[in-house]
């Protein structure tokens, strides 16, 4: 080989080394993920139609998409398929009001994310997001048996079924059920009945009997009255026909 065109191929290959790292760096590095949409996520399912409703009227969405994108500990959501929410009692989430939708929807998240796996190691009652007017949260109890977890309050049971998202930081799982906390739906104590009469307040208030009584004197005594002019007038008479005599 002549020895240009050694040198033209050395050239080239020095070239060629000196632009590969040039070219490498200048390659564009994958954008960032945009931000969560959690009615997005239960959107594409197609079974989610009444929990997006409540999402977004009670903003609950916003707050779990504002959480999710500015916090390193996550979020976990149980979601209740519609047919879960139609087999409930007619009338159910009517008789809520708005703030006791928005403790039932929050009631359902838990403020940090859990894989499946992860159930079968917390301590239950796992709080929620949902509190009560005492402050006191809302609690979830899971029991793990057999690669299959089941989520409850005191009053539902339901399996977790596939998740809808496991990923950091967000996780979404499908419930049959819609989880009703025993604190807006158990049974209320009955209201307390009013105290007992006693026998001294009964004694003084007047009876219909006592209310009568004065009558009864008055009438003894006009009767008392008219027996002794009767008496005085059978004397007089008397005395007259032993005068006369």
């Amino acid at each position: 080989m002549a020895p240009t065109s050694v040198l033209t191929l050395s050239s080239l290959l020095l070239l060629l080394l000196l632009l590969a790292p040039q070219t490498q760096a200048q390659a564009p590095a994958p954008g960032p993920s945009g931000p969560l949409n959690v009615t997005g996520i239960l959107d594409k399912s197609g079974q989610y139609t009444v929990l997006i409703k409540l999402l977004t009227t009670t903003q609950v969405a916003t707050q779990i998409e504002n959480q999710v994108n500015n916090s390193d500990q996550g979020m976990t959501l149980f979601a209740p398929t519609d047919n879960a929410f139609n087999n409930l009692k007619s009338g159910t989430l009517n008789s809520l009001s708005a703030q006791q939708q928005v403790q039932l929807v929050l009631g359902h998240i838990l403020p940090k994310y859990y894989k499946l796996s992860d159930f079968a190691l917390v301590s239950n009652p796992v709080r929620t997001q949902a509190t009560g007017k005492d402050g006191q949260a809302f609690g979830l109890n899971f029991m793990s048996q057999n690669n299959q977890v089941n989520v409850s309050t005191e009053l539902v049971e339901t399996q977790i079924n596939n998740p809808l998202r496991q990923e950091m930081p967000l996780a979404v799982y499908q419930v049959d059920k819609v989880l009703l906390p025993n604190e807006l739906f158990g049974t209320k104590p009955p209201s307390a009945s009013p105290p007992a009469k006693t026998s001294s307040e009964e004694g003084s208030k007047p009876t219909v009997t006592d209310a009568k009584e004065p009558a009864s004197a008055n009438d003894s005594n006009a009767s008392g009255r008219i027996n002794a002019g009767l008496g005085i007038v059978a004397g007089l008479a008397l005395l007259c026909m032993g005068v006369l005599s």
